[in-house]
């Protein structure tokens, strides 16, 4: 990172401003890589405070006659930008593949589910409908209207280039607002893409800019004054201190942060149908996935063979470039990273906890140079090991033991995360009073990975959100608008006129 550009060998991302491309005029560029094979295919800048201003300059200008847009006029914009997305699903896939590592079957199912935001926004003359009441006092009616807050950024992780980014600035700029987005600077150009994709559906320009960068760049945003709302998704330290200090600087924030999500399996539970579930949730896509299931919470006698049936799973999971048909786990992002992920192995080991499957010796033919790690799998850990307070983020997936439900549902309250949860019992009851007590954002019964669909909120709990409202859904609907109350009379020539007193409106 930090390199100056080689715009004669590699491809050189643009910023998007105010309707077309841009180049930045910062002068530190940093590489991305395919983490396949570990090649650079293209550099990204990273913006310095003079883009950050240009950027939001276009969206600040823009945004008098967006928000004067009929809500009927943007739903049809957000239509036309939804069949560009669903046209152009292998460019997207192709590219989320390439920068990301995920597999193409992955990345499909992930645009999906941005897609889904997309069609939710649609519906936006209905979801600004506002509530009305007449006769409140004599003759006096009152009604309230949701209306844009002008200004607002996304700050979004590498490990969804299309569907986080997805969740915030349709609905954000449905309710009338402009945008500004600055996606992970590893995984930049499907944000581009999408750009281009809106302008195309007929988006006006400056309604939405895409800018790049690291540390410089998010505190730009951070601290401008002209942004009036920011949507974070990251790890928990960084959203913590994007809250902080977006919010100090007078922003309303949704900052959501990282997570220890945990299976319950009880021992009524369908074993060979848990084991394949928790294959899915812990170690696809790399394990890269904020709603990934990384600790499971074996009850009673349920422990062994649940161990050994995903033992049997892992082993045979077909490790590979994500292009390449039949591979079901992909690279981790970076090199750096996969050696990190590789160390909290190392660390599980030397904590005493034990290593039934090692995937650090993971090699894929002809693509030795890539950021490849095996599927791992911890049995015998304690709430006090390393392996189970971090959050890995990657394919290390880890067995606690309790003898009662009861203990179980203590073990997972007691930990300072609270994203998503599993269950996984033929109980209804059981499955009943785990949805009431547990402090979680997201529960899944029989389901491993939660994630609600565009009309419902995603967000968790605890230390996995900073910030009052969730994503999407009506709550993203209302972290994008805010409420104006009118109080109406018309006055008929015998009603008297309102004296000194505090009005009751009776």
């Amino acid at each position: 990172m930090n390199k100056p550009a080689d715009i004669h060998s590699t491809e050189t991302i643009a910023l998007w401003i105010d309707g077309k491309k841009q180049a930045a005029t910062s002068k530190r560029f940093g590489d991305v890589t395919n983490p396949a094979n570990g090649t650079t295919v293209r550099r990204v800048p990273l913006c310095n405070s003079a883009d950050i201003n240009a950027a939001v300059a276009a969206a600040q200008a823009a945004f008098p006659e967006w928000r004067a847009t009929p809500s009927i006029r943007r739903a049809r914009i957000l239509t036309r930008f939804r069949e560009l997305l669903e046209a152009h699903r292998q460019d997207f896939t192709r590219l989320i593949t390439e920068e990301h590592g995920k597999t193409l079957a992955d990345a499909a199912g992930s645009l999906q589910r941005g897609i889904e935001v997309v069609e939710f926004a649609s519906g936006v003359p209905h979801l600004l409908k506002g509530e009305h009441a007449e006769d409140v006092g004599r003759g006096i009616d009152c009604h309230s209207m949701l209306q844009p807050i002008g200004v607002c950024a996304g700050i979004t992780p590498f490990n969804f280039p299309v569907m986080v980014p997805l969740w915030m600035f349709p609905v954000a700029i449905a309710c009338g607002n402009t945008f500004v987005l600055k996606p992970s600077e590893k995984v930049p150009s499907a944000s581009m893409l999408m750009a281009e994709l809106f302008k195309e559906a007929g988006l006006p320009d400056g309604v939405f800019n895409v800018v790049h960068g690291d540390k410089e760049a998010v505190d730009a945003i951070l601290t401008h004054a002209d942004i009036k709302a920011l949507s974070f998704v990251g790890s928990t330290p960084i959203a913590k201190y994007v809250y902080e200090t977006a919010a100090r600087h007078g922003k309303r924030v949704q900052a959501l942060g990282g997570a220890k999500n945990h299976a319950v399996v009880l021992p009524d539970a369908d074993l060979d149908f848990t084991a394949d579930a928790l294959i899915g949730a812990g170690y696809v896509s790399a394990g890269e996935r904020c709603m990934a299931i990384s600790a499971v919470v074996a009850v009673g006698d349920a422990g062994d063979a649940l161990v050994e049936k995903i033992r049997m799973k892992a082993a045979k999971l077909p490790i590979g470039p994500g292009d390449q048909h039949g591979v079901e786990m992909g690279p981790l992002i970076t090199r750096v990273h996969r050696d990190k992920v590789a160390s909290y192995i190392d660390k599980g080991v030397s904590e005493g906890a034990k290593l039934v499957l090692d995937g650090r010796g993971a090699k894929v033919a002809g693509h030795e140079q890539g950021f490849f790690l095996g599927a791992s799998l911890f049995d015998h850990v304690t709430p006090e090991m390393t392996i189970y307070k971090d959050e890995i983020f990657g394919p290390v997936l880890v067995v606690l033991r309790v003898n009662t439900f009861d203990e179980a549902i203590e073990l997972v309250n007691s930990n300072p995360y609270g994203n998503g949860t599993a269950i996984f019992t033929r109980s209804g009851g059981a499955a009943r009073r785990f949805q009431n007590e547990i402090e979680v954002g997201m529960v899944g019964v029989n389901v491993p990975i939660p994630v609600p669909m565009a009309f419902f909120s995603f967000g968790g709990w605890k230390n996995s959100l900073f910030g009052d409202l969730h994503v999407h859904g009506m709550e993203g609907v209302t972290f994008y608008t805010r409420t104006k109350v009118v109080t109406t009379r018309w006055p008929a020539g015998d009603v008297a006129a309102p004296g000194l007193n505090m009005p009751t409106l009776g």
